[in-house]
Order: C-alpha cells, then sequence, then structure tokens
C-alpha cells in the first residue's frame, strides 16, 4: 500500500527562525532538507527546539524568519488546515463517544467524502485495528489508541505525518513494540514522517536521518549509525549514549588519503586516530572512545587490540547487568573511564575491584573533538 502518490517533494525548511515576544530564541537560522519518503528525526533534549520547528511546519507557530516548502510549494504563512501536513500528538485526542470507525472516518466525512468506508478499511487493516473497529477509545489500551491516532492521521493522505513525542506516555515495553510498528507502516505507505523525540533509542531505532538539536540549532545531521560512531561534537558524543573523552595533544600525521591518520599524545602514550574521525583543527583535542570499544584486561596479559595498550589503570567498580558488566576504571593521571563488557562467559567471570588492568582499543573506533568544547555537554542524568 502506497498513500505516496502524487507527494509535492521534500520538506525544505530555509534560514527557519523564531523568536517570542519576551527575546527567547527557540529556533536559529535552520536550513533542513527532508527527503520525500523518509523517515526523519529531530532528537534532542528539552527546550532545544525540536518542537518548535514540528509547530511550525504544522501552522501552529508563527515563523519569525525564513521559509518552508513542500516540493515547490511554499507554506510558511498557510493556515494550518490548508497545509498538505497532518499532526500526531502525545495526547492522542480521540473523541471518546466515537467508535474506532468513527474516529477515524471524521477527517475524510469533514472533508465532505460521503462514504469513506472503503479507506477506513484499509487504514485499519493497515494499523491492525480491524477487530477494534466497533470500539470505543476507552475500551483500547495506550498502544491500541496510539494506532487510532495514526490511522485517523494517515487517511487523510498528508504529503507530511508530524509525529511529536507520540510514544511518550506508553510503557517501555509498549514503546519499544509501537518503535517497530511505527516504521513498518511508514515502509508501506511510503510518506515522510517526522518525529520528534527526547528519546535516542527511539530514534535511532525508527529514523532513516537523525538531526540532533541544541539550543535551537542542529548540532549534526546523519545516519544514526554514522552519529553514534563518529560524532562531531561532545554534545553529540554524550546525548547519544555515553562517551570516554580523554585530554590529548596532536603531535603528528602519517599517510595520505583514506590512510592518513592524526598522532595524538594522551599522557605520555601516542594513539593514532583516522583523519576522518579527527573534528577539530586545534592542537589540543578530546580523545573520544564509547564504552564499549574499551578493552581491559589484568596487568600483563595480551588484550585483543592492535591499538596502543595503556598500563597502570585500576578497577574501582563493577557493575553486573546481565548481557554486560560495567567497570569504572582510574587512569594512571587520576581520570576515570567507563568499560562495557559484553557477558560472552569468554572471561569467565568477573574482574575485582582493585585489579590493576591494562587498558586499549582500536585504533578505528576513536575520534578526535575540539578542546574548546565542554566534556559535559549533552550528559543527560538518568532517572
Amino acid at each position: 500500500m502506497s498513500l505516496a502518490d502524487g507527494v509535492r517533494g521534500d520538506l525544505k525548511l530555509t534560514g527557519l527562525h523564531k523568536r517570542y515576544p519576551n527575546g527567547f530564541v527557540a529556533v536559529q537560522s535552520l536550513d533542513l532538507v527532508i527527503p520525500q519518503g523518509s523517515f526523519f528525526a529531530l532528537l534532542g533534549p528539552s527546550g532545544c527546539g525540536k518542537t518548535t520547528t514540528l509547530r511550525m511546519v504544522a501552522g501552529l507557530e508563527d515563523v519569525t524568519k525564513g521559509s518552508i516548502h513542500i516540493g515547490d510549494q511554499e507554506i510558511t504563512h498557510a493556515k494550518p488546515y490548508k497545509r498538505p501536513v497532518n499532526t500526531v500528538f502525545q495526547n492522542y485526542a480521540l473523541f471518546p463517544h466515537l467508535t474506532i470507525a468513527e474516529n477515524v472516518s471524521f477527517g475524510p466525512k469533514r472533508r465532505g467524502i460521503k462514504d469513506p468506508k472503503d479507506s477506513v478499511k484499509e487504514i485499519l487493516a493497515l494499523t491492525e485495528l480491524t477487530e477494534q473497529a466497533s470500539k470505543k477509545p476507552t475500551q483500547l489500551s495506550g498502544g491500541q489508541q496510539q494506532r487510532v491516532a495514526l490511522a485517523r492521521a494517515l487517511i487523510n493522505r498528508p504529503d507530511v505525518l508530524l509525529l511529536d513525542e507520540p510514544l511518550g506516555a506508553l510503557d517501555l515495553k509498549l514503546r519499544r513494540a509501537m518503535q517497530v510498528e511505527l516504521k513498518r507502516i511508514q515502509e508501506e505507505v511510503g510518506l515522510t514522517f517526522v518525529h520528534v523525540t527526547h528519546d535516542q533509542e527511539e530514534a535511532m531505532t525508527m529514523a532513516d536521518t537523525v538531526a540532533v538539536m541544541n539550543e535551537g540549532r542542529i548540532e549534526q545531521l546523519g545516519a544514526p549509525y554514522e552519529l553514534y560512531t563518529n560524532p562531531h561534537t561532545t554534545f553529540v558524543a554524550n546525548f547519544l549514549g555515553r562517551t570516554n573523552l580523554i585530554k590529548g595533544t596532536v603531535v603528528g600525521r602519517e599517510g595520505s588519503g583514506a590512510d592518513e591518520v592524526v598522532k595524538v599524545d594522551m599522557y605520555g602514550t601516542v594513539a593514532s586516530i583516522k583523519a576522518s574521525r579527527v573534528h577539530t583543527d586545534a592542537k589540543e583535542g578530546w580523545i573520544g572512545i564509547r564504552p564499549e570499544k574499551v578493552l581491559i584486561q589484568p596487568e600483563g596479559t595480551s588484550i585483543d587490540a592492535p591499538g596502543a595498550s595503556l598500563p597502570g589503570a585500576v578497577v574501582t567498580d563493577v557493575s553486573y547487568i546481565g548481557v554486560s558488566t560495567d567497570y569504572t576504571i582510574r587512569m594512571p593521571w587520576g581520570q576515570e573511564i567507563t568499560c562495557f563488557e559484553q557477558n560472552t562467559g569468554r572471561r569467565g567471570g568477573l574482574i575485582p575491584v582493585g585489579t590493576k588492568v591494562d587498558v586499549s582499543w582500536r585504533p578505528e573506533f576513536a575520534f578526535l573533538l575540539d578542546s574548546a568544547q565542554d566534556a559535559e555537554a549533552g550528559i543527560v542524568e538518568e532517572d
């Protein structure tokens, strides 16, 4: 099934700016092209401007400066109901007195379609709600109500479907199930989905492309894998999972082209970082390495990594969480870093607190960021 026939084209935001009367700037000179038919996520913490951006596209917030186009059609100042856009909110806003079928048929009937029965049947089948058609919203689970809200938006055949934290009210297990469902539905209908969320896993699970927003700007844009493995700023590195940032000094370069590496002195040990993963021209930088890429072994035993080995570290904390063990390791210069080790059974047990260990990682997994950036930027406090 495809609802995308006659879609006008890419969603284009050009120089988009939102300033409120009190002087607060929510969105700053945003330039963005969202390809037709893609699943796109705007990801960031509360107050970063992602929901304001979505509301400007929907026509629910006025644009201070800039323009919004879908294909060749400008919709910057169009009334919300005249835009080829529909929005699914966190609160589903269903009509409690209507059946599910009546809720879904409300939009087409309002547009003058007298008998949308076939379209309703098709959308209910797509969203796996056929057996719920005659029920009222209060008789459905949260996940089913979310599907109804989605079906009600999809039946209007919008060029762009906007999703504003649509899974925020669901529990964790149901939220993960709905992530898979939303992606399946998007692929089937072929419409452009723009999904706003603060949940990193949610964005990375569903979206083809993720824009990480911070203070009204896009910090980095790309596929989830690229953003996670090769972040360009400390904010992105910290906001998308956890990372270890270690101060280093650039001491030289070797090779050329794809084989070029930057040599960085890290408290007396020289590490190699691929030039394509170096995001600063400064002499000083933050060497970044994800905890699951850190390898440790009791002092003097071999480590399965070709990179530089850092001796003299000590395990200061061990947290066994089933699928993996989280080790906190104090490095010789006093900094504590984290290692996530998958529990494959290969080690045969845990490394006790107080054990002296050697630390290493494969050089292709490291990245180098600007040392002028805050090493704490983007860190989200866990509940």
